[in-house]
């Protein structure tokens, strides 16, 4: 009685007989969904290497500076920032100078400046919350301090989460000891960057 069935179901297992549009149907939701997944996480990394490339380009100007900074500095550096990374989203950028006090044993703020709603600016009182993550220096050694904050909403749901882009990269000055902030207690500004008088191509390039 069940030969019959039994035959049907094995010749039913060995046909290679189909339908091109049936099986497109069945497949393309997974592929479509596939795709947006795949940019979706993209998209994602993306954005977390453009915000972490566009504090380290801003740190690395700053450390070049040799004069004092100002307002109108900062809010440069944050229209720079914003057109570094995608254009729909926004950043918040904090750049704050760090002494180190071998006396104290402990971090000092030179000057802090934030320019965005999410981060407030730091204090001596405030920055022994980020002890740990700063380097460790010699006495009055300085670094520039340069954190950003991006908010990424993903273009799909595909289970990734909103996310908190956050940065936090520091660099050494480079040709000052530091560098001032307008109306600082060391914001004269006055840096020779060469005191010999030597002519700069005469220099030697390893210095």
């Amino acid at each position: 009685m069940f030969k019959p069935l039994i035959k049907r179901l094995k010749a039913f297992a060995r046909s290679t007989e189909g339908t091109v549009t049936v099986e497109f149907a069945i497949y393309s939701p997974l592929l479509l969904w596939l795709f947006v997944a795949i940019y979706t996480w993209f998209d994602a990394f993306r954005q977390e290497t453009v915000n972490l490339k566009a504090a380290y380009t801003i740190s690395d100007l700053i450390s070049r500076e040799t004069t004092t900074l100002n307002e109108t500095y900062i809010d440069s550096m944050h229209k720079m920032a914003k057109l570094l990374i995608r254009g729909d989203s926004d950043i918040t950028l904090r750049i704050s100078v760090v002494r180190w006090e071998e006396d104290d044993n402990r971090y000092y703020i030179d000057w802090s400046r934030v320019r965005g709603p999410s981060l407030p600016e730091w204090t001596n009182a405030t920055i022994t919350a980020i002890n740990d993550d700063l380097p460790a220096m010699p006495d009055q050694e300085r670094v520039i301090l340069v954190e950003t904050r991006n908010e990424m909403v993903p273009a799909f749901r595909v289970g990734l989460p909103d996310l908190d882009i956050n940065n936090f990269v520091f660099t050494r000055p480079r040709f000052a000891p530091l560098v001032p902030f307008e109306g600082g207690v060391n914001s004269d500004g006055s840096h020779n960057d060469n005191p010999s008088g030597q002519e700069i191509e005469d220099l030697d390039p390893g210095i």
